[in-house]
């Protein structure tokens, strides 16, 4: 089993590299809508739209979305850490980002939603202790605020107050193997981390929505196997739309694993699982009933059954586009991704889930993590 220092080393690599191819400021209040108002000053009257993305040149950047287009305009740069594989936001109020150099840490913005511009939390980058190497992020949208941090052998949980400062969730850390990438079902009632072991393995957690403390679910452990002799290394995990199924990366066996979700947060494994998924898969998006993945080969997409989780690859897929990481937009109608030439922007066709590419590249130094953010 490699060490987690390297796998982290090599993943970045193959991030940067594309998958191998070429003035308000944020608070945890509401959103207005049409039927209320909102009872805080800060609260933006329209929400304008960003995706966030960390390079290895120690930045992060952030491009407005085109409301019209969804294409990415010329973004704005903060400090950031050179080394991260996870970055996410809490009620579009705050960013965090994993710091894996000096030590590990944890970076802390609030956002501006009028401009999307990012100025550092009172007290970051968050210390998280002695032989911390914090690498995937996953932060509640429907309960909390809280934050969980993979890191070695355990998850690192977090409550981020008003002002966006991170208090350490009792009982925390979370024990959790050897853990690179955390998952969230849409409804914040369990975290599943994706866990290299020996042996390989999905972790289940379910969230106690007032504290935050984690606790496994029935079975906790749930083996993921593979139709391929090369070494385990698990990449991305992802929960679909629906949170009825989990999907995990499989980098070196060339492909995804799926399992349905139970109600009680145990996984079984989905008709068919393991699926190929190109060459080198490792980075995951899902969006709608529609599953992307960033391999060597370009973004192979599929089709998500909605009665039992199997996919079915795209008319199409792999698609000619080399980028990696990925993310999706929250209306599920466009896809970003980095690439050689920069930041990438593609609308999904919602009938058939096709890619194709809005407008010219955009700028930007090479990236290891995105995220979208309203």
């Amino acid at each position: 089993m490699p060490k987690p220092a390297a796998v982290i080393s090599f993943l970045i690599l193959i991030l940067a590299q594309g998958g191998c191819g070429s003035s308000n400021p944020g608070t945890l209040c509401p959103r207005p809508t049409a039927s209320a108002t909102c009872s805080c000053d800060a609260c933006p009257i329209q929400p304008v739209s960003y995706v966030y993305a960390i390079g290895l040149n120690g930045q992060v950047a952030a491009f407005p979305v085109d409301s019209t287009t969804g294409a990415l305009g010329t973004p704005t740069t903060e400090p950031g850490p050179s080394t991260s594989l996870g970055m996410a936001a809490i009620k579009n109020a705050f960013l965090y980002a994993s710091k894996s150099e000096s030590g590990g840490s944890i970076d802390a913005w609030t956002i501006d939603q009028s401009t999307g511009e990012l100025s550092s939390v009172t007290g970051s980058p968050f210390t998280l202790g002695a032989f911390a190497l914090p690498t995937g992020l996953a932060a509640t949208d429907k309960v909390g605020p809280f934050l969980y941090v993979a890191d070695v052998a355990k998850i690192d949980a977090f409550e981020a107050g008003t002002a966006g400062v991170l208090s350490v969730v009792p009982g925390s850390p979370f024990a959790a193997g050897i853990n690179l990438f955390l998952a969230l079902d849409p409804r914040d009632r369990f975290l599943f981390a994706a866990n290299d072991g020996p042996p390989a393995s999905v972790l289940g957690f379910s969230i106690d929505p007032s504290t935050g403390a984690l606790a496994p679910v029935p079975g906790a452990s749930f083996p993921v196997t593979s139709n391929a002799t090369s070494p385990m290394q698990l990449g991305q995990i992802v929960v679909d739309a629906t949170g009825k199924f989990v999907y995990v990366a499989l980098t070196f066996s060339n492909e995804l694993v799926a399992f349905s979700i139970a109600s009680s947060g145990a996984l079984t494994p989905v008709p068919g699982s393991p699926f190929a998924a190109g060459t080198m898969p490792i980075s995951v998006t899902t969006v709608k009933d529609f599953l992307y993945v960033a391999n060597a080969m370009g973004i192979s997409g599929y089709s998500i059954n909605a009665s039992n989780g199997v996919l079915t690859p795209l008319v199409g897929s792999p698609f000619a586009i080399h980028a990696a990481p990925i993310t999706t937009d929250s209306s599920g109608n466009y896809l970003y991704g980095s690439a050689a030439a920069g930041m990438l922007s593609f609308r999904i066709d919602p009938s058939t889930g096709a890619l194709t590419q809005i407008g010219s590249s955009t700028s930007v130094t090479r990236t290891t993590v995105l995220t979208y953010v309203q």
